[in-house]
């Protein structure tokens, strides 16, 4: 197929950011213009049937698709780069999730001039309140931002920063659901040690973590402004907040936040 018979998009990987994406894209949009690209055939076969989705092999994905988003592990970006090359030309997109790979090791795995891309998504993607965020390499024009932001646009929230700033936001964004899990855990937790049963407080913990998302956003109020709104006096909420000050909360998140920013800077080195 000539470049100019190329049309829509192939979600090149099957792993969790890939089916978060390409069920975003077929709750926004249906599935025309969609296919997939996964290595398993048989993770294939189930993507293709849930979704009303064509599946093909990496060559055939690129000549079918105009844009090609590689969402695979950074351990296997090289692997995977190394066989797309021959089939790829600078008529195509080339759109990367992959934590931490920088656009200029991809382009040199690359045509020349083929456009790049790169993107940190996040998993709550699968619930159209992803977060999002770009940056161009070397070849890939503001056309080339539009078109991918539209496409990340239709499963959450999407920004653009310079990729000096990629590491960063992967630690805080692409990982950050993870944080807030965890958190929760503990919080439903506590509501069972103090006597309430799971659901319950499940239940409490999570509306409330939505609730509170939802006033930051929409308020644009300051999260101290917001504590402190909760926290009276001699109160419950300030006795919980020095215990967490206590027990270095606070540092924890900071450093753990740092640790993932490493870990991303890594992942972009080639480091395994």
């Amino acid at each position: 197929m000539t470049a100019e018979g190329r049309r829509g998009l192939a979600i090149i990987g099957g792993g969790k950011i890939g089916e978060a994406l390409l069920s975003g894209l077929v709750r926004r949009g249906g599935p025309d213009g969609l296919l997939v690209c996964e290595r398993s055939p048989d993770r294939a076969a189930q993507l293709s049937e849930r979704y009303g989705v064509p599946a093909f092999d990496l060559g055939g994905a690129a000549a079918r698709a105009r844009v090609l988003l590689l969402a695979v592990k950074p351990q296997d970006i090289d692997v995977l780069l190394g066989r797309l090359a021959e089939f790829v030309d600078d008529g195509h997109l080339v759109v990367s999730v992959a934590a931490g790979v920088p656009t200029a090791r991809i382009e040199a795995a690359l045509p020349a001039g083929v456009p790049v891309v790169r993107v940190m998504p996040n998993t709550p993607a699968l619930v159209d309140e992803g977060m999002s965020v770009l940056s161009a390499g070397a070849h890939a024009g503001e056309a080339d931002l539009d078109e991918a932001e539209a496409l990340l646009a239709a499963v959450g929230r999407v920004r653009r920063v310079p990729e000096s700033q990629q590491d960063a936001v992967t630690a805080l964004s692409g990982s950050g659901p993870a944080y807030f899990f965890f958190l929760v855990e503990a919080m439903v937790d506590a509501g069972i040690l103090l006597g309430l049963p799971r659901a319950l407080a499940a239940d409490l913990i999570v509306q409330t973590a939505l609730g509170a998302a939802v006033m930051m956003r929409d308020t644009g109020e300051h999260p101290v402004q917001l504590r402190e709104a909760v926290t009276s006096p001699g109160g419950t909420t300030i006795a919980a907040i020095r215990e967490l000050e206590r027990h270095g909360v606070r540092a924890a998140l900071i450093a753990a936040i740092e640790a993932a920013h490493a870990r991303s800077v890594e992942l972009g080195a080639g480091q395994s």
